[in-house]
Parts: C-alpha cells; structure tokens; sequence
C-alpha cells in the first residue's frame, strides 16, 4: 500500500517533511508567512481582518517582556516562536486539541525541536522557562477574549485568570493586514537573532 505523503512544499522551495522535521528545511519566511495566515479562535473575532497567530505572537514576547524584565534575547526569541509549528499545522483550540488526543502534540513537538534548533536555541524548552512562556501566552488569551473574541471579563478571566493590570496597561489588539503582521514578525525575529550573537 502505497505510503501517504507526508510533507508539505514551502513557498521557499523547501519540502518540509511533517514526520520527520530537519532544520535544514526551515526557514523564518515561511514560519512569518503561515503564521500571518492562520486565524486564532477559529476566526471566530470581530473585525475586518483575521487575528494571526503571528500577531498573536507577537503580543506574547511583548507581554514576556514585561513580565520578564531583563529576559535574554534567548528567552524572547523562544517566547516569539512559542507557536511556531502552527505555520504547517495550524491553530486549534484547546477543545479541539484534548479531542485529537497525545498524537497533536507529539506531532507539535517534533516541529518545535526542528524550529528551536534551526535557530540556535535548546531543542525542548526548559520547564521554568515554558511556565514563563505560558503566564504570558495566558495573558494575551485574556486580551484576545475581552477585545475581539467576545467575551466578558468575567467569563475570560474564569479561563485564563485576570492579568495585573500593569501588565496591560497601554496594550491593545488591533487588527491589521496579514502583509503587515508578517513583515514585523520576520523583523522582530530578525532583531532577537541579532541580539543572540
């Protein structure tokens, strides 16, 4: 019986093999590219343009930041990539996810470990700094449901908890076309690398 195919071709050029990723086939125009074009919330969000997962994205280095004062590039470059398996996977919700079962996420992890060493960081994220990752992407969760996903601060923060308000303060979400969110996801990679060296 013939094998289903189990790569994807890049707009670069390269074939990403979803089974059995390398960093060799990874590159940030892709990863900026996919992610500019995946909505979170299943779409679900008002406004005239998608919320991206890039945008996203970036929302959670800027929230780590704050909650990290003095994090190194590293850190902020992990935080910035914290999603970036879902440029060839895309976004699902949690429900989604628990319905999938373990197979998601070992699938998640495999593209990870390929993106993380692909530019210069560990292979699997360090548990402490996975936490700090997470407090931030929670945040930006609380963000996204109050101001485009419809929900009550009430029901939001029953989800995601309520962040400090200092954290926030002068953050909004505003929607923009996906060109754009790709262009400063590649930039803000791009700057973080830097820092790296």
């Amino acid at each position: 019986m013939k094998q289903a195919r189990a790569w994807q071709r890049m707009l670069s050029g390269r074939r990403l093999d979803l089974l059995d990723p390398t960093p060799f086939d990874i590159e940030i125009e892709d990863i900026a590219h996919g992610l500019a074009f995946v909505a979170r919330w299943n779409g679900q969000t008002h406004g005239d343009y998608a919320y991206s997962v890039a945008e996203h994205s970036l929302l959670v280095d800027a929230l780590f930041c704050r909650l990290n004062p003095g994090a190194k590039a590293a850190e902020r470059l992990t935080a910035l990539l914290h999603d970036a398996p879902e440029y060839v996977i895309g976004d699902m919700i949690s429900p989604v996810k628990a319905a999938i079962g373990p197979e998601y996420d070992v699938l998640d992890k495999r593209l990870a470990a390929a993106i993380h060493i692909r530019f210069g960081l560990p292979a699997s994220t360090p548990k402490t700094l996975k936490t700090r990752i997470k407090k931030a992407d929670r945040v930006s969760a609380w963000m996204e449901a109050t101001q485009i996903a419809g929900f009550s601060e009430a029901e939001a923060s029953k989800f995601f908890g309520r962040p400090d308000a200092a954290v926030i303060d002068g953050l909004s979400i505003v929607l923009r076309p996906a060109s754009e969110v790709r262009a400063d996801f590649t930039a803000q990679h791009a700057h973080l690398m830097e820092q790296m060296t």
